[in-house]
C-alpha cells in the first residue's frame, strides 16, 4: 500500500493541503429528477438546510448542482440550471464560511454566475468536452478545476459499446482534458481529476478502475472519486454477479435506492455498508477526495481508510 502524494491547493484565499486526510464532498442536487433523492432537495430552503446539515455532519466540500446527469438525462437551459443553484449558493456562502462550495456543471455561464455568488470550485462531468469555456472562467476567478473522465453524453452513456480497454479510455479522455485546460491558461495546481465511476462504464470496468486507481498518479495531480449510490456498487452488494450476462437489460435493476428514497423510505443499512466499503477501499486506493451522498453515514469509514494509511507510513 503506498502513501498518498501530498497536493497544495488554493482555495477561496486559503491554503488546503490534500493526502494528509481525505476530504469529504457532500452532494447536494437541486434538480427534481436526481437518482439519488428524487427531487428531495429541490427547494432552495430544503437545499440550504440539507447543505448546512452536511457541513454540520463533517462535510468539507458542498457539490451544488442543479441539472441531473443519471444515464438517460437530458440537459436542460443554462437559465433554468441558474435558476436553481443560485440561491442555494448564495444561501450557503452567506450562512457557513468554513466548507468549500463546488458547482457542478458543464456550462461556462452558469459556472461563471456561480462562482461569483460564492463557489470556489468548479467540477465538470464532462472535463471540457461540451464547453471548452470552463477553462476559461477557472482561470479568471483561480477556482479550481474538477475534471472528471465521461464516455459519450448522459442521455446515452449506458447504451454505446463499453471501451474495449477502460484504462486507455480514461488516460487518454482525462489526458486530453488536461491539454485542453493548460492550454487555456489553467495552472496545474488548479486541477483535480475524476476517472468518472458509472459514467459510460460497465460494472466490472468501473470496479477494474478502483483496483487499479494507483495507475492515476502517473498524471500527478489530486485525485477524485465518487462511488456513493451509483448502481453498480448497489448491484453487486444485492448478489448480482459482476459480469452481468449480455441478455440481461441493466435497465430493469437500476435505481433501486431513489426508488427507496423517492418514497421517503429510510436507505437501507446494506446499501450504506456497500458504499462505505466503496469510500474505504477509494481511499486505500488512492483518492484524495471522495463524493458521497450520506456524509454522517460515511465519515466513520473514511476515519478509518485515514487511520490505515496513516499506520501505513510509519509513527
Amino acid at each position: 500500500m503506498k502513501s498518498r502524494p501530498i497536493f497544495e491547493l488554493e482555495i477561496d484565499g486559503r491554503k488546503v493541503r490534500l493526502g494528509e486526510h481525505t476530504l469529504i464532498m457532500g452532494v447536494l442536487n437541486v434538480t427534481p429528477d436526481s437518482f439519488s433523492d428524487r427531487g428531495r432537495y429541490f427547494a432552495p430552503d430544503r437545499a440550504i438546510e440539507h447543505g448546512l446539515e452536511m457541513v454540520d455532519q463533517g462535510a468539507d466540500w458542498i457539490d451544488v448542482g442543479g441539472e441531473s446527469t443519471r444515464p438517460g438525462s437530458r440537459p436542460i437551459p443554462a437559465e433554468e440550471e441558474l435558476r436553481r443553484v443560485l440561491p442555494v449558493i448564495r444561501g450557503l456562502r452567506c450562512r457557513v464560511r468554513s466548507a468549500v462550495i463546488s458547482i457542478d456543471t458543464t456550462k461556462a455561464e452558469v459556472a461563471e454566475q456561480a462562482v461569483r455568488a460564492g463557489a470556489g470550485v468548479i467540477n465538470d462531468v464532462s472535463g471540457l468536452r461540451f464547453d471548452a469555456r470552463l477553462a476559461e472562467v477557472a482561470r479568471r476567478h483561480s477556482t479550481l478545476l474538477i475534471l472528471m473522465h465521461l464516455r459519450g453524453r448522459p442521455q446515452t452513456m449506458q447504451q454505446k459499446p463499453f471501451a474495449r480497454s477502460i484504462w486507455r479510455s480514461v488516460r487518454e479522455g482525462l489526458a486530453r482534458s488536461i491539454r485542453r485546460a493548460l492550454s487555456r491558461g489553467v495552472r496545474r495546481s488548479q486541477l483535480i481529476i475524476d476517472p468518472g465511476l458509472g459514467f459510460g462504464k460497465s460494472r466490472r470496468q468501473n470496479f477494474e478502475i478502483l483496483a487499479h486507481l494507483h495507475r492515476l498518479r502517473d498524471f500527478q495531480l489530486p485525485i477524485l472519486v465518487g462511488t456513493s449510490r451509483k448502481s453498480f456498487v448497489q448491484a453487486v452488494a444485492a448478489g448480482e454477479e459482476l459480469n452481468p450476462s449480455r441478455r440481461r437489460k441493466l435497465a430493469g435493476h437500476l435505481w433501486p435506492l431513489a426508488q427507496l428514497v423517492g418514497a421517503r423510505r429510510a436507505v437501507p443499512l446494506a446499501l450504506q455498508f456497500a458504499d462505505a466499503a466503496s469510500v474505504a477501499a477509494t481511499i486505500l486506493a488512492g483518492a484524495h477526495i471522495v463524493r458521497v451522498h450520506d456524509v454522517a453515514a460515511m465519515l466513520p469509514a473514511v476515519r478509518i481508510a485515514d487511520a490505515i494509511l496513516a499506520a501505513n507510513h510509519g509513527p
